[in-house]
Protein backbone atom coordinates (compact mmCIF):
# COMPACT_ATOMS: atom_id res chain seq x y z
CA UNK A 1 0.00 0.00 0.00
CA UNK A 2 2.88 2.33 0.87
CA UNK A 3 4.47 1.78 -2.57
CA UNK A 4 1.18 2.67 -4.23
CA UNK A 5 0.66 5.84 -2.19
CA UNK A 6 4.02 7.41 -3.06
CA UNK A 7 3.51 7.74 -6.83
CA UNK A 8 -0.09 8.85 -6.28
CA UNK A 9 1.09 11.55 -3.85
CA UNK A 10 3.81 12.66 -6.29
CA UNK A 11 1.30 13.02 -9.09
CA UNK A 12 -1.05 14.96 -6.80
CA UNK A 13 1.70 17.40 -5.84
CA UNK A 14 2.72 17.94 -9.47
CA UNK A 15 -0.85 18.76 -10.45
CA UNK A 16 -1.52 21.01 -7.46
CA UNK A 17 1.75 22.88 -7.27
CA UNK A 18 2.52 23.25 -10.99
CA UNK A 19 -0.59 24.38 -12.88
CA UNK A 20 1.64 25.37 -15.81
CA UNK A 21 2.13 21.64 -16.38
CA UNK A 22 -1.46 21.27 -17.43
CA UNK A 23 -1.68 23.57 -20.43
CA UNK A 24 0.23 24.42 -23.58
CA UNK A 25 -1.79 24.75 -26.76
CA UNK A 26 -4.41 22.14 -25.77
CA UNK A 27 -6.84 22.22 -22.88
CA UNK A 28 -6.88 18.43 -22.67
CA UNK A 29 -3.13 17.81 -22.73
CA UNK A 30 -1.31 17.05 -19.49
CA UNK A 31 2.35 18.09 -19.62
CA UNK A 32 4.57 15.06 -19.39
CA UNK A 33 7.14 14.96 -16.53
CA UNK A 34 10.76 13.77 -16.98
CA UNK A 35 11.34 10.04 -17.14
CA UNK A 36 14.13 7.90 -15.76
CA UNK A 37 17.61 7.68 -17.26
CA UNK A 38 18.31 4.45 -19.11
CA UNK A 39 21.74 2.83 -19.01
CA UNK A 40 22.10 0.39 -21.90
CA UNK A 41 24.47 -2.47 -21.13
CA UNK A 42 26.98 -4.04 -23.52
CA UNK A 43 25.73 -7.51 -24.45
CA UNK A 44 28.04 -8.38 -27.36
CA UNK A 45 31.49 -9.92 -27.31
CA UNK A 46 34.54 -7.69 -26.89
CA UNK A 47 35.47 -8.07 -30.55
CA UNK A 48 32.00 -7.32 -31.94
CA UNK A 49 31.20 -3.80 -33.17
CA UNK A 50 28.94 -1.70 -30.98
CA UNK A 51 27.73 1.91 -31.01
CA UNK A 52 27.68 1.88 -34.82
CA UNK A 53 26.74 5.18 -36.45
CA UNK A 54 27.26 6.78 -39.84
CA UNK A 55 27.81 10.33 -41.09
CA UNK A 56 28.10 12.04 -44.46
CA UNK A 57 31.52 12.77 -45.97
CA UNK A 58 31.46 14.79 -49.17
CA UNK A 59 28.83 14.25 -51.85
CA UNK A 60 29.14 10.47 -52.21
CA UNK A 61 30.98 9.03 -49.23
CA UNK A 62 29.94 7.88 -45.76
CA UNK A 63 31.92 7.53 -42.56
CA UNK A 64 31.17 4.42 -40.51
CA UNK A 65 32.12 4.69 -36.83
CA UNK A 66 31.98 2.05 -34.12
CA UNK A 67 33.63 0.85 -30.91
CA UNK A 68 35.17 -2.49 -29.92
CA UNK A 69 36.27 -3.41 -26.43
CA UNK A 70 39.00 -5.55 -27.96
CA UNK A 71 42.14 -3.63 -28.90
CA UNK A 72 42.74 -6.07 -31.76
CA UNK A 73 39.67 -5.14 -33.82
CA UNK A 74 40.41 -4.07 -37.39
CA UNK A 75 39.22 -0.75 -38.84
CA UNK A 76 37.71 -2.35 -41.93
CA UNK A 77 34.26 -2.05 -43.50
CA UNK A 78 32.97 -4.45 -46.14
CA UNK A 79 29.89 -3.32 -48.04
CA UNK A 80 27.66 -3.96 -51.03
CA UNK A 81 24.16 -3.44 -52.43
CA UNK A 82 22.80 -6.87 -51.53
CA UNK A 83 22.52 -8.60 -48.15
CA UNK A 84 25.56 -10.75 -47.42
CA UNK A 85 27.34 -9.74 -50.63
CA UNK A 86 30.20 -7.34 -49.98
CA UNK A 87 32.01 -6.48 -53.18
CA UNK A 88 33.72 -3.40 -51.75
CA UNK A 89 36.05 -2.89 -48.83
CA UNK A 90 37.62 0.11 -47.12
CA UNK A 91 40.19 0.54 -44.36
CA UNK A 92 40.23 3.45 -41.95
CA UNK A 93 41.79 4.42 -38.66
CA UNK A 94 41.18 4.04 -34.97
CA UNK A 95 41.63 6.10 -31.86
CA UNK A 96 40.99 5.87 -28.13
CA UNK A 97 41.14 8.18 -25.15
CA UNK A 98 41.47 8.24 -21.37
CA UNK A 99 39.44 10.37 -19.02
CA UNK A 100 40.69 10.11 -15.45
CA UNK A 101 40.26 6.40 -14.57
CA UNK A 102 38.19 5.60 -17.65
CA UNK A 103 39.73 4.10 -20.79
CA UNK A 104 37.61 3.98 -23.93
CA UNK A 105 37.37 1.02 -26.24
CA UNK A 106 38.96 1.14 -29.66
CA UNK A 107 37.03 3.75 -31.68
CA UNK A 108 37.04 3.02 -35.41
CA UNK A 109 36.35 5.47 -38.25
CA UNK A 110 36.21 4.22 -41.84
CA UNK A 111 35.16 6.25 -44.89
CA UNK A 112 33.49 4.24 -47.62
CA UNK A 113 32.51 5.16 -51.18
CA UNK A 114 31.88 6.45 -53.73
CA UNK A 115 28.26 5.50 -53.12
CA UNK A 116 25.21 5.83 -55.33
CA UNK A 117 22.44 8.20 -54.20
CA UNK A 118 19.13 6.93 -52.80
CA UNK A 119 20.53 3.41 -52.58
CA UNK A 120 20.40 0.76 -49.87
CA UNK A 121 23.79 -0.59 -48.78
CA UNK A 122 24.59 -3.52 -46.52
CA UNK A 123 27.78 -3.54 -44.46
CA UNK A 124 29.70 -5.18 -41.68
CA UNK A 125 32.42 -3.75 -39.47
CA UNK A 126 35.79 -5.23 -38.55
CA UNK A 127 35.08 -8.63 -40.06
CA UNK A 128 32.19 -9.29 -37.69
CA UNK A 129 29.30 -11.44 -38.90
CA UNK A 130 26.69 -8.90 -37.83
CA UNK A 131 25.22 -7.06 -40.81
CA UNK A 132 23.99 -3.48 -40.81
CA UNK A 133 22.34 -1.46 -43.57
CA UNK A 134 21.80 2.16 -44.52
CA UNK A 135 20.20 4.17 -47.28
CA UNK A 136 22.09 7.03 -48.90
CA UNK A 137 20.34 10.41 -49.30
CA UNK A 138 18.96 11.39 -52.70
CA UNK A 139 21.05 13.41 -55.12
CA UNK A 140 18.15 15.74 -55.90
CA UNK A 141 15.18 17.10 -54.00
CA UNK A 142 12.89 16.20 -52.30
CA UNK A 143 14.89 15.61 -49.12
CA UNK A 144 13.76 15.11 -45.53
CA UNK A 145 15.63 16.00 -42.35
CA UNK A 146 14.67 14.77 -38.90
CA UNK A 147 15.70 17.33 -36.25
CA UNK A 148 16.09 16.58 -32.54
CA UNK A 149 18.16 18.41 -29.94
CA UNK A 150 19.16 17.67 -26.34
CA UNK A 151 18.51 13.99 -26.84
CA UNK A 152 19.96 12.33 -23.73
CA UNK A 153 19.09 8.76 -22.77
CA UNK A 154 15.83 8.56 -20.91
CA UNK A 155 12.52 6.85 -21.55
CA UNK A 156 11.50 10.02 -23.39
CA UNK A 157 14.60 9.61 -25.58
CA UNK A 158 13.41 6.15 -26.57
CA UNK A 159 9.98 7.56 -27.35
CA UNK A 160 11.49 10.28 -29.55
CA UNK A 161 13.70 7.81 -31.38
CA UNK A 162 10.79 5.45 -31.99
CA UNK A 163 8.76 8.30 -33.48
CA UNK A 164 11.67 9.39 -35.65
CA UNK A 165 12.24 5.84 -36.86
CA UNK A 166 8.57 5.23 -37.61
CA UNK A 167 8.65 7.63 -40.57
CA UNK A 168 11.35 7.48 -43.21
CA UNK A 169 13.84 10.34 -43.40
CA UNK A 170 17.19 10.95 -45.12
CA UNK A 171 19.44 12.69 -42.57
CA UNK A 172 19.15 13.45 -38.85
CA UNK A 173 20.35 16.82 -37.55
CA UNK A 174 21.19 17.19 -33.86
CA UNK A 175 21.95 20.71 -32.53
CA UNK A 176 23.97 19.65 -29.49
CA UNK A 177 23.70 17.80 -26.16
CA UNK A 178 23.94 14.15 -27.12
CA UNK A 179 24.62 11.74 -24.27
CA UNK A 180 24.47 13.94 -21.16
CA UNK A 181 27.47 11.99 -19.92
CA UNK A 182 28.81 15.07 -18.13
CA UNK A 183 32.23 13.45 -17.45
CA UNK A 184 30.69 10.05 -16.54
CA UNK A 185 32.21 8.31 -19.56
CA UNK A 186 30.28 5.01 -19.46
CA UNK A 187 27.21 7.05 -20.36
CA UNK A 188 28.85 7.81 -23.72
CA UNK A 189 28.97 4.07 -24.38
CA UNK A 190 25.38 3.65 -23.24
CA UNK A 191 24.23 6.48 -25.52
CA UNK A 192 26.01 4.94 -28.50
CA UNK A 193 24.18 1.68 -27.90
CA UNK A 194 20.79 3.41 -27.54
CA UNK A 195 21.04 5.29 -30.84
CA UNK A 196 22.73 2.53 -32.86
CA UNK A 197 19.50 1.05 -34.31
CA UNK A 198 18.79 4.46 -35.86
CA UNK A 199 22.22 6.05 -36.37
CA UNK A 200 23.51 2.96 -38.20
CA UNK A 201 20.70 3.24 -40.78
CA UNK A 202 20.70 6.96 -41.60
CA UNK A 203 23.49 9.54 -41.35
CA UNK A 204 23.48 11.51 -38.12
CA UNK A 205 25.05 14.98 -38.38
CA UNK A 206 25.66 16.58 -34.99
CA UNK A 207 27.17 19.61 -33.37
CA UNK A 208 28.26 20.07 -29.78
CA UNK A 209 26.34 21.43 -26.80
CA UNK A 210 27.38 22.48 -23.32
CA UNK A 211 27.06 18.88 -22.04
CA UNK A 212 29.80 17.82 -24.47
CA UNK A 213 32.42 20.19 -23.04
CA UNK A 214 33.60 17.99 -20.15
CA UNK A 215 36.58 20.21 -19.41
CA UNK A 216 38.58 20.07 -16.21
CA UNK A 217 41.15 22.68 -15.11
CA UNK A 218 44.77 21.84 -15.98
CA UNK A 219 44.06 18.16 -16.79
CA UNK A 220 41.48 18.60 -19.60
CA UNK A 221 41.37 22.38 -20.16
CA UNK A 222 40.12 22.36 -23.77
CA UNK A 223 37.26 19.90 -23.32
CA UNK A 224 35.35 17.87 -25.93
CA UNK A 225 37.70 14.90 -25.55
CA UNK A 226 35.02 12.21 -25.77
CA UNK A 227 32.89 14.06 -28.32
CA UNK A 228 35.75 14.59 -30.76
CA UNK A 229 36.94 10.99 -30.44
CA UNK A 230 33.52 9.40 -30.87
CA UNK A 231 31.54 11.71 -33.16
CA UNK A 232 33.88 12.70 -35.97
CA UNK A 233 32.21 14.99 -38.49
CA UNK A 234 33.41 16.06 -41.99
CA UNK A 235 35.07 19.28 -40.84
CA UNK A 236 38.22 18.93 -42.92
CA UNK A 237 36.21 18.42 -46.10
CA UNK A 238 34.52 21.79 -45.49
CA UNK A 239 37.76 23.65 -44.87
CA UNK A 240 37.33 23.83 -41.10
CA UNK A 241 40.17 23.17 -38.69
CA UNK A 242 37.87 22.00 -35.90
CA UNK A 243 35.43 19.12 -35.47
CA UNK A 244 33.28 21.60 -33.53
CA UNK A 245 32.10 23.51 -36.62
CA UNK A 246 31.75 22.42 -40.22
CA UNK A 247 29.37 22.29 -43.19
CA UNK A 248 28.12 19.78 -45.72
CA UNK A 249 25.83 19.70 -48.75
CA UNK A 250 23.14 17.20 -49.62
CA UNK A 251 20.54 17.39 -52.40
CA UNK A 252 20.49 21.13 -52.99
CA UNK A 253 20.86 22.02 -49.31
CA UNK A 254 23.87 23.55 -47.59
CA UNK A 255 23.92 22.75 -43.86
CA UNK A 256 26.21 24.64 -41.46
CA UNK A 257 26.98 23.36 -37.97
CA UNK A 258 28.28 26.10 -35.68
CA UNK A 259 29.97 25.80 -32.28
CA UNK A 260 28.35 27.79 -29.48
CA UNK A 261 31.25 26.90 -27.17
CA UNK A 262 34.14 27.81 -29.47
CA UNK A 263 35.51 31.32 -30.07
CA UNK A 264 33.19 33.14 -32.49
CA UNK A 265 34.22 36.82 -32.52
CA UNK A 266 35.33 38.50 -35.75
CA UNK A 267 38.97 37.55 -35.15
CA UNK A 268 38.26 33.89 -34.42
CA UNK A 269 38.93 30.94 -36.69
CA UNK A 270 35.26 29.98 -36.58
CA UNK A 271 34.12 33.41 -37.74
CA UNK A 272 36.66 33.50 -40.57
CA UNK A 273 35.69 30.00 -41.63
CA UNK A 274 31.97 30.82 -41.59
CA UNK A 275 32.51 33.93 -43.66
CA UNK A 276 34.45 31.96 -46.28
CA UNK A 277 32.01 29.04 -46.23
CA UNK A 278 29.00 31.27 -46.84
CA UNK A 279 30.79 33.03 -49.69
CA UNK A 280 31.25 29.72 -51.53
CA UNK A 281 27.55 28.83 -51.66
CA UNK A 282 25.97 28.97 -55.11
CA UNK A 283 22.27 29.52 -54.45
CA UNK A 284 21.39 28.52 -58.01
CA UNK A 285 22.81 25.04 -57.37
CA UNK A 286 22.13 25.03 -53.63
CA UNK A 287 18.90 26.97 -53.06
CA UNK A 288 18.55 26.11 -49.36
CA UNK A 289 20.84 27.07 -46.46
CA UNK A 290 20.22 25.68 -42.96
CA UNK A 291 22.25 26.49 -39.82
CA UNK A 292 22.41 24.61 -36.51
CA UNK A 293 23.90 25.75 -33.20
CA UNK A 294 23.23 24.97 -29.58
CA UNK A 295 22.49 28.12 -27.54
CA UNK A 296 19.54 29.93 -29.21
CA UNK A 297 19.91 33.50 -30.40
CA UNK A 298 16.20 34.14 -29.95
CA UNK A 299 14.36 32.72 -26.96
CA UNK A 300 11.28 33.75 -24.96
CA UNK A 301 11.61 30.91 -22.44
CA UNK A 302 12.82 31.98 -19.00
CA UNK A 303 15.50 29.25 -19.19
CA UNK A 304 18.94 30.19 -20.58
CA UNK A 305 17.94 33.76 -21.31
CA UNK A 306 20.62 35.68 -23.22
CA UNK A 307 23.16 32.85 -23.37
CA UNK A 308 23.39 33.04 -27.17
CA UNK A 309 23.35 36.82 -27.35
CA UNK A 310 27.08 37.45 -27.75
CA UNK A 311 27.25 34.92 -30.58
CA UNK A 312 24.22 36.52 -32.21
CA UNK A 313 25.84 39.93 -32.11
CA UNK A 314 29.02 38.53 -33.63
CA UNK A 315 27.56 36.36 -36.40
CA UNK A 316 23.95 37.28 -37.12
CA UNK A 317 24.82 39.74 -39.87
CA UNK A 318 26.80 37.06 -41.73
CA UNK A 319 23.77 34.75 -41.78
CA UNK A 320 21.42 37.55 -42.72
CA UNK A 321 23.54 38.78 -45.62
CA UNK A 322 23.86 35.20 -46.89
CA UNK A 323 20.07 34.80 -46.75
CA UNK A 324 20.12 31.74 -44.52
CA UNK A 325 16.66 30.16 -44.53
CA UNK A 326 16.42 28.43 -41.14
CA UNK A 327 18.40 28.40 -37.87
CA UNK A 328 17.83 25.51 -35.46
CA UNK A 329 18.99 25.64 -31.83
CA UNK A 330 18.74 23.42 -28.77
CA UNK A 331 19.71 24.10 -25.13
CA UNK A 332 16.25 25.26 -24.02
CA UNK A 333 14.19 22.16 -23.26
CA UNK A 334 11.09 23.20 -25.13
CA UNK A 335 9.92 23.94 -28.66
CA UNK A 336 9.57 27.45 -30.06
CA UNK A 337 9.19 28.83 -33.59
CA UNK A 338 9.80 32.45 -34.51
CA UNK A 339 8.96 34.45 -37.59
CA UNK A 340 11.76 35.61 -39.90
CA UNK A 341 14.00 37.88 -37.84
CA UNK A 342 17.01 40.12 -38.10
CA UNK A 343 18.42 42.20 -35.25
CA UNK A 344 15.44 41.58 -32.95
CA UNK A 345 12.89 42.71 -35.52
CA UNK A 346 10.67 40.91 -37.98
CA UNK A 347 12.39 40.92 -41.36
CA UNK A 348 11.15 39.06 -44.47
CA UNK A 349 14.77 38.43 -45.51
CA UNK A 350 15.94 36.99 -42.20
CA UNK A 351 16.04 33.34 -41.16
CA UNK A 352 13.22 31.52 -39.40
CA UNK A 353 14.56 30.71 -35.93
CA UNK A 354 13.48 27.54 -34.12
CA UNK A 355 14.39 26.08 -30.75
CA UNK A 356 14.06 22.31 -30.59
CA UNK A 357 15.86 21.21 -27.42
CA UNK A 358 13.14 18.77 -26.45
CA UNK A 359 14.50 15.39 -27.50
CA UNK A 360 14.32 13.62 -24.13
CA UNK A 361 16.95 14.97 -21.74
CA UNK A 362 17.16 13.93 -18.09
CA UNK A 363 16.79 17.50 -16.77
CA UNK A 364 13.15 17.80 -17.77
CA UNK A 365 11.24 20.48 -19.66
CA UNK A 366 11.72 24.25 -19.51
CA UNK A 367 8.12 24.97 -18.58
CA UNK A 368 7.96 28.74 -18.24
CA UNK A 369 7.79 31.29 -21.05
CA UNK A 370 7.87 35.05 -20.71
CA UNK A 371 4.53 36.83 -20.68
CA UNK A 372 3.11 38.51 -22.61
CA UNK A 373 4.28 36.54 -25.62
CA UNK A 374 6.52 38.36 -28.10
CA UNK A 375 4.90 39.01 -31.50
CA UNK A 376 8.05 37.49 -33.01
CA UNK A 377 7.28 34.12 -31.41
CA UNK A 378 4.64 32.27 -33.40
CA UNK A 379 4.41 28.98 -31.51
CA UNK A 380 5.89 27.78 -28.24
CA UNK A 381 5.29 24.70 -26.12
CA UNK A 382 7.29 22.88 -23.41
CA UNK A 383 6.85 19.27 -24.55
CA UNK A 384 9.14 16.49 -25.68
CA UNK A 385 9.27 15.89 -29.42
CA UNK A 386 11.15 16.23 -32.70
CA UNK A 387 10.85 18.06 -36.01
CA UNK A 388 10.69 17.22 -39.71
CA UNK A 389 11.94 19.51 -42.45
CA UNK A 390 10.90 18.22 -45.85
CA UNK A 391 12.51 20.25 -48.61
CA UNK A 392 10.09 19.61 -51.44
CA UNK A 393 11.75 21.55 -54.25
CA UNK A 394 13.97 24.57 -54.93
CA UNK A 395 11.43 27.04 -53.60
CA UNK A 396 9.32 25.36 -50.91
CA UNK A 397 9.79 23.24 -47.78
CA UNK A 398 7.35 21.91 -45.21
CA UNK A 399 8.05 21.91 -41.47
CA UNK A 400 6.23 19.90 -38.83
CA UNK A 401 6.93 19.60 -35.11
CA UNK A 402 5.86 16.24 -33.69
CA UNK A 403 4.98 16.19 -30.02
CA UNK A 404 5.58 12.99 -28.05
CA UNK A 405 2.36 12.17 -26.26
CA UNK A 406 2.99 8.77 -24.69
CA UNK A 407 2.88 6.22 -27.53
CA UNK A 408 1.62 8.70 -30.13
CA UNK A 409 3.54 11.27 -32.15
CA UNK A 410 1.18 14.22 -32.54
CA UNK A 411 1.90 16.93 -35.13
CA UNK A 412 1.18 20.19 -33.33
CA UNK A 413 2.93 22.88 -35.39
CA UNK A 414 3.39 22.97 -39.15
CA UNK A 415 3.88 25.51 -41.91
CA UNK A 416 5.19 26.01 -45.43
CA UNK A 417 8.52 27.76 -45.87
CA UNK A 418 9.71 29.57 -49.00
CA UNK A 419 13.42 29.67 -49.76
CA UNK A 420 15.00 33.11 -49.69
CA UNK A 421 16.91 32.18 -52.84
CA UNK A 422 13.58 32.43 -54.66
CA UNK A 423 12.84 35.90 -53.26
CA UNK A 424 13.76 38.55 -55.83
CA UNK A 425 13.40 41.28 -53.20
CA UNK A 426 15.81 39.68 -50.74
CA UNK A 427 18.39 38.73 -53.35
CA UNK A 428 18.23 42.20 -54.87
CA UNK A 429 19.00 43.82 -51.53
CA UNK A 430 21.98 41.46 -51.09
CA UNK A 431 23.37 42.47 -54.49
CA UNK A 432 22.91 46.14 -53.66
CA UNK A 433 24.76 45.75 -50.36
CA UNK A 434 27.61 43.93 -52.10
CA UNK A 435 27.91 46.73 -54.68
CA UNK A 436 27.91 49.38 -51.94
CA UNK A 437 30.60 47.49 -50.02
CA UNK A 438 32.72 47.14 -53.16
CA UNK A 439 32.31 50.84 -53.97
CA UNK A 440 33.32 51.77 -50.42
CA UNK A 441 36.49 49.69 -50.68
CA UNK A 442 37.42 51.28 -54.03
CA UNK A 443 36.88 54.77 -52.57
CA UNK A 444 39.24 53.95 -49.70
CA UNK A 445 41.87 52.69 -52.13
Amino acid sequence: MKKLCLPVLSLFLIICLSPQLLKAQDDDFIRQPPRRVIFTKHTRSDSDPQQVHISLVGKDHMRVSWVTDSKHGKSVVEYGKAPGKYNSKATGEDTSYKYFFYSSGKIHHVTIGPLEPATMYYYRCGGSEQEFSFKTPPQKLPLEFAVAGDLGQTEWTNSTLEHIGSIDYDVLLLPGDLSYADTHQPLWDSFGRIVEPYASKRPWMVTQGNHEIESFPIIYPTGFKAYNARWRMPYQESGSTSNLYYSFEVAGTHVIMLGSYVEFDAESDQYQWLQADLAKIDRKKTPWVVVLLHAPWYNTNTAHQGEGESMRQAMEELLYNARVDVVFAGHVHAYERFTRIYNNEADPCGPVYMTIGDGGNREGLALTFEEPASPLSLYREPSFGHGRLRIVNETHAFWGWHRNNDSNSVVKDQFWLESLSSSKTCLKSVNQNEKMASSSVNDEL
